[in-house]
């Protein structure tokens, strides 16, 4: 198939282009610069000039292909709400185009929606209409969507990582960079889920393939890694202190970070594991906190 992927010159949008590839599929790649031009046909994929705000240029690319894959995102969370409501608007513009056909559209969502309530496991079974995570709009839209005969599927993740790159942990090194010490709230028991970014590729292409409506799948590898866990492996990389927070200090801390650092994140995968005869193999999230370079 030719597959219209969003984000394509991304941290997962890279990785997924590799997957579809290598499966032998042909891959429309969306980006606003000519530097993402070339590096799309350095690796022989076919370029789609355009914006995740640009709705007539997501529809334009949809048009031009056999299915979708929309990892793109705007991660600026001083304009988190905006950023969702332009999630939701893509997501509504390019299953437009979709009605009517059976062509796959897998679109990306939070394992934490799953969860029925605070520190409750994220399932694929789940969707948590009252949670406080604004990313839900987007999977209410593509329920809305299912319901307009469209083929959606929802790929919802954890803190995707490799050596480069973890998720919300990038900020943390950041943080604990910037202030000399890496800390975590209270006895560091809060868990977060995670997956290696070449399972979570693999992921996204088998959703693809089995194109079912409706569906929703965890990328998740680890059910929960603690923030104590992830804390100290960041300290051992940075050589700096490792230190509890108490959680009246935790915002002033850890400032828009300190919600998630409240926050248990942890999720199953087992519904999927089944459903796409999919199992992880990549590294875990510890594992490659170890084997980063922090200079």
């Amino acid at each position: 198939m030719r597959i219209f992927v969003t984000g394509a010159t991304g941290f997962l949008g890279t990785a997924i282009v590799n997957e579809l590839i290598h499966a032998g599929h042909q891959v429309l790649g969306l980006t606003r610069s000519e530097e993402g031009a070339q590096l799309l046909t350095s690796r022989g994929v076919d370029v789609h000039f355009g914006d995740i705000e640009d709705l007539e240029s997501l529809r334009r690319g949809v048009e031009q292909s056999d299915g979708v894959i929309h990892t793109a995102f705007n991660h600026d969370f001083s304009t988190f709400v905006a950023n969702c409501e332009a999630d939701r608007q893509a997501v509504e513009a390019m299953g437009s185009v979709l009605k009517g056909s059976t062509r796959p559209f897998v679109m990306t969502s939070v394992a934490a929606l799953g969860a029925k309530g605070p520190g409750q496991v994220a399932t694929e079974k789940t969707f948590n209409l009252d949670s406080p995570i604004v990313r839900r709009i987007s999977e209410l839209e593509a329920d809305k969507l299912v319901k307009e005969g469209v083929h959606v599927s929802v790929v919802r993740l954890p803190q995707v990582h490799d050596t480069l790159k973890q998720g919300l942990i990038t900020y943390l090194i950041s943080m604990a960079r910037e202030k000399g010490v890496s800390a975590y709230v209270g006895q560091g028991d809060k868990r977060w889920a995670a997956v290696h970014l070449s399972d979570c590729a693999r992921l996204y292409v088998l959703a693809l393939e089995r194109n079912s409506a409706g569906s929703r799948y965890n990328a998740v590898a680890e059910e929960g890694v603690s923030h104590k866990q992830i804390a100290e492996a960041i300290a051992l990389g940075l050589n700096v202190p490792l230190e509890s927070i108490d959680s009246e200090s935790a915002n002033s801390h850890f400032s828009w970070l300190a919600p998630f650092m409240s926050s248990d994140m942890s999720a199953s995968s087992t519904i999927t594991q089944k459903l796409l005869e999919w199992s992880p193999t990549g590294p875990d999230l510890i594992s490659d906190l170890q084997q980063m370079d922090y200079r």
